[in-house]
């Protein structure tokens, strides 16, 4: 016969190990562990959306950047050439496509004041306690006129100052403006004085001696001094400006570094040659642009191979992303966008006008017959196509590359990061909703058997006593 009361007990669990905590914990997450892992899940695809749209995103702004860098070096502007490059250095200004040619004849270099003092007998020997003043201006002849414009120096001189020593405190204090220093030579030690280039950078020196040497003598601050009018030889050399024609106009300059010409020229006057001016004019670098040209197809069809790996259909990462169709469309017309919208008739206007073509199965091929083609025919043309402007080659990629890092516009890269983005957010808010639900339905579960483990013990404690009584009975029977 069974026993009622055992399977009373067995019924309500009493004995049988089960952890009613481990119970709860096991409840709850089995409840809620399918919904998070769909979040977790989501939130993984997510994140890998992301990755391939800031991947693609990446290699256009790298895109963008290098061909930026090869505008802004200059390198791919038409390039001077001087008839007689004796005369000049000549670089332009980066951005600018300078053309046309010009005439240059200099007639004169700019040259700064160079004057050697009397005779001292050694570097250390001592000259004369005093002021030692220096004006600055226009020498011209035996007449010395003053810029005002420039700060007169005094320079204070000490008994113990030597010929070494003054030269040091005119270079120091001069900020620049002179250069002092003591050669030793056949006729003893000179204090030789050099100013800056240019007509206005002459100077004169004016010492105020309180020294008790005699006037005129190696000891005495005055055997310094130094005026155009009573010039004994110590001028060795004039400061003047540099004089020049382009195109038979006259101009002037203080240095032989010449900027501020038309179109962005720059001229380093190294040389005269009066009487049989020289041609400036400016050649295409063919090379360097068929070179870019091909590194540029390179790179657009390692974005285009990057985009057919991210976003090639349904089950792609980035299947069916808006930024990514967007940048297949603006890819499939870039060879016909025109990137020279003030061109004149007959000049390069597009991309294809530079040989860039576009295959049936999506990638870009460079046609060099074409790009040759273009480079004879307009070669100025081609060089105002690679400059740093607002219209141009660099301006349309850089254009195309900012416009895919746009964060609000939703047919960018830049939008479907932020479109990812903030599905990550509203699913990790979930996922903290989640985990609250499921801890309240653990500690509900928790409560719940922990209440009704105590009425099991005590319908244990009722089973036992009735299990004693039953036996007691059956004993006396």
């Amino acid at each position: 016969m069974e026993n009622q009361g055992s399977s009373i007990i067995t019924a309500l669990g009493a004995g049988s190990g089960i952890d009613f905590i481990q119970l709860a914990n096991d409840l709850s997450e089995a409840s809620f562990s399918p919904r998070r892992a769909n979040l977790e899940n989501r939130n993984a695809t997510l994140e890998a959306q992301i990755s391939s749209a800031a991947l693609l995103r990446s290699s256009l702004n790298n895109l963008a950047s290098a061909l930026g860098d090869r505008v802004r070096n200059g390198d791919l502007a038409p390039q001077p050439r001087l008839g007689n490059p004796a005369i000049a250095d000549v670089s332009t200004t980066t951005g600018i496509a300078p053309q046309g040619s010009y005439s240059l004849e200099v007639s004169q270099l700019a040259q700064s004041q160079t004057l050697a003092s009397r005779s001292y007998g050694a570097r250390t020997d001592l000259v004369g306690e005093g002021t030692l003043n220096i004006r600055f201006g226009t020498v011209d002849g035996a007449s010395f006129s003053e810029d005002t414009g420039q700060t007169a120096l005094a320079i204070d001189v000490t008994a113990q100052d030597t010929l070494a020593s003054i030269a040091t405190k005119i270079s120091n204090r001069s900020d620049g403006k002179l250069f002092a220093y003591v050669a030793q030579g056949s006729n003893g030690a000179q204090l030789v004085i050099k100013g800056e280039d240019g007509a206005q950078n002459g100077f004169v020196l004016e010492p105020v001696s309180t020294s008790g040497a005699p006037s005129g003598s190696a000891g005495n601050l005055d055997y310094l001094s130094w005026n155009p009018a009573t010039d004994a030889g110590e001028l060795r050399q004039a400061s003047q400006d540099a004089i020049f024609s382009l195109d038979t106009v006259q101009l002037t300059s203080p240095s032989n570094n010449v900027t501020g010409l038309p179109e962005g020229i720059s001229l380093t006057l190294n040389a005269t040659n009066v009487g049989a001016p020289t041609t400036l004019d400016f050649d295409t670098n063919n090379g360097a642009i068929s070179a870019v040209m091909t590194d540029f197809v390179a790179a657009l069809n390692d974005i285009v191979l990057l985009l057919n790996q991210e976003a090639s259909g349904l089950g792609s990462t980035l299947g069916n992303d808006s930024g990514a169709r967007g940048l297949r469309a603006d890819l499939s017309g870039l060879a016909s966008r025109i990137v020279m919208p003030g061109a004149q008739d007959g000049e390069p206007r597009t991309l294809s006008d530079l040989g860039l073509s576009i295959t049936r199965e999506g990638t870009f091929q460079l046609d060099t017959t074409r790009l040759n083609a273009t480079l004879t025919n307009s070669p100025d043309g081609v060089a105002a196509m690679f400059t740093a402007g607002a219209s141009g080659v660099f301006a349309t990629i850089d254009k195309l590359a900012r416009e895919n890092t746009l964060l609000r516009d939703p047919g960018s890269l830049g939008g479907s990061i932020t479109r990812y983005q903030a599905q990550i957010e509203r699913n990790e808010e979930r996922l903290s909703r989640v985990a609250d639900n499921q801890e309240a339905l653990r500690s509900r579960l928790t409560r719940s058997f922990v209440a009704a483990q105590n009425n099991v013990s005590q319908s244990q404690s009722t089973l036992s006593f009735l299990q004693q009584q039953i036996d007691a009975f059956n004993s006396s029977n």
